[in-house]
Formats: C-alpha cells, structure tokens, sequence
C-alpha cells in the first residue's frame, strides 16, 4: 500500500459578497458556519478586521461544520429577498449561486488589490464567474490528515502509521490498551471525507481523479476500488458507540482531551489542538 499522501481537494470555503439584500449604511450581516472555538477566533479576526475599517458585523451563524443548515437558510433568505450581505459558501457552489445571478462582482476591490497576481490561478479562477470575481477566499484546505495523541501511543507501544497496514497495526495496538483507537464523527460529510482519505491513500492522486472526477468505469470497478471500500468499513470497528451524530470538533476534543487515540480529519483542526494550548509533537 502506498503511504497516506499529501493531496489538496478543494477550497474549503470562502465569503461571498454582494448577494442582492439590503443592508444599512456601514453594516454588513454574515452568515457563516463557523462556530466551533477554533472557527469562532477566525471568525473574530474577520470581524475585527472589518470593524477597523469603520463597518459593523451583524453575525448570522448557523451551527454545523459541513455547512448544509447554513446553506438552507442561505436558501430561504435569497428566495423570500432578504438575502444576507455575504455569506460563507464551499468552491463550487460559488458557481452555482452566481448562475442565480445574486452575486456581485467585486472586481474593483481585486483590481485594486492585485488579486490576479497574488492568487494561484487555480485559486482565483474558484473565485470567478464569467471572468469576474465574486467571492474572497478565506482558507485552502487539505482534508486527510491524521491527528494523534502521542501518549497513547507510548502507552500502547504503537508506532505512527504511515499507511493503511500501519494504521491497522496501531489501532489494534490501542484497542488492546483500553483505548478508543479512532475519534469520528458519524455525519455523512464526515463519512465521505474519510472514504476520500481512504481513496487516496490506498489509490493515490491519479486513482482518485480517474474514479471520482473523471467517474471512469474501469476505476469504479477496480481492485482498488473493492480495497477502498473494505477499508473504509473496517474503520467502524475502531470508533466507539458514541459516535453517530457528533460534530467534529467534539471527535477532535476527544484526541485532545485524552479519550481517544487518533483522528482523521483535515488541516482545520489544527485550530482546535492551538485553542487547547497544545503544541505540535
């Protein structure tokens, strides 16, 4: 098996402004999702750094780390015409609402800033709709990463996996010590996200783009497709019984809180172990 690889999938989100509600002079409402203890102190920069300028944040966060409360929301504000000043919306779907035609361009703000020469093109085109932006990016995420509590480990006598044997190996070993192996969070976008990591690490890049982006037959069908999908259900086995239902930030508090070995969860929890006062290693 090759080893869990480094792979950027997406643009975890971004702020999108200008969707076509009113707002009073200076004051502009924010509907995001941001609201673990991590995301509440990004959320605070952001506001700081807009109050500086003389503006007010209005605050309009709705719980859930995937974003699909808020999205509905988001819904029925645009729809009943009394969308929010900006919003808090994942890369794709930036398209998708800009094809409504409720978002504005906010080119002289990028003109004026030298976004195009700042931004990876990859990065901006992400950004745009028919040449113009519309969205500001605020983060760049890279979903499989795997978190760990080192003591467990010591006390387990367990090394750190590098692949999917490893991970196996490791789990065991901290089974057999009396400790939950895996913290997970039995959401469906927490699922997929960890079927993805599962993809890549035993597929690789090229795997994961012929089976999932491209949707090619012969990968669907694939040996390793057959592998991943083994894997993946041999997880559950690791994870304990509490898990259906919890937000990710409580699985990532478990790790840090010594209730549980391991995590699989993206770049973004990093800021949940520094809000803990933890230091990397």
């Amino acid at each position: 098996m090759t080893s869990i690889p480094t792979f950027v999938v997406g643009f975890g989100a971004a702020v999108v402004l200008g969707l076509s509600g009113t707002a009073s002079a200076g004051e502009v409402e924010v509907l995001h999702y941001w609201t673990s203890g991590s995301e509440a102190k990004a959320t605070a920069s952001l506001k700081a750094s807009l109050q500086a300028k003389g503006h007010t944040w209005r605050d309009f966060a709705v719980a859930g780390g995937a974003g699909d409360a808020a999205m509905t929301v988001l819904k029925s504000r645009v729809v009943s015409g009394n969308a929010t000043s900006a919003a808090q919306i994942k890369g794709p779907s930036i398209q998708e609402w800009a094809r409504e035609g409720v978002l504005a361009s906010i080119d002289d703000v990028a003109k004026a800033e030298q976004w195009d020469s700042l931004l990876p093109k990859v990065v901006s085109d992400a950004m745009k709709y028919k040449g113009s932006y519309v969205a500001v990016p605020v983060n760049v995420h890279r979903i499989n990463w795997l978190w760990i509590n080192p003591a467990f480990f010591q006390k387990a006598n367990a090394k750190v996996p590098t692949n999917w044997d490893e991970f196996f190996v490791a789990a065991e070993a901290l089974k057999k010590a009396g400790v939950t192996p895996l913290a997970h969070g039995g959401q469906s976008w927490q699922d997929f996200t960890t079927f993805d990591i599962v993809a890549l690490g035993l597929g690789g890049p090229e795997f994961y783009r012929k089976a999932f982006i491209e949707r090619g037959p012969a990968s669907l069908a694939s040996p390793t497709m057959e592998k991943t999908l083994e894997t993946f259900r041999r997880l559950k086995a690791y994870t304990d019984r509490g898990a259906n239902g919890r937000d990710w930030n409580l699985a990532t508090a478990m790790v840090i809180k010594g209730e549980a070995g391991m995590q699989l969860m993206g770049d973004w929890a990093k800021g949940e172990f520094q809000a803990a006062g933890k230091v990397a290693g």
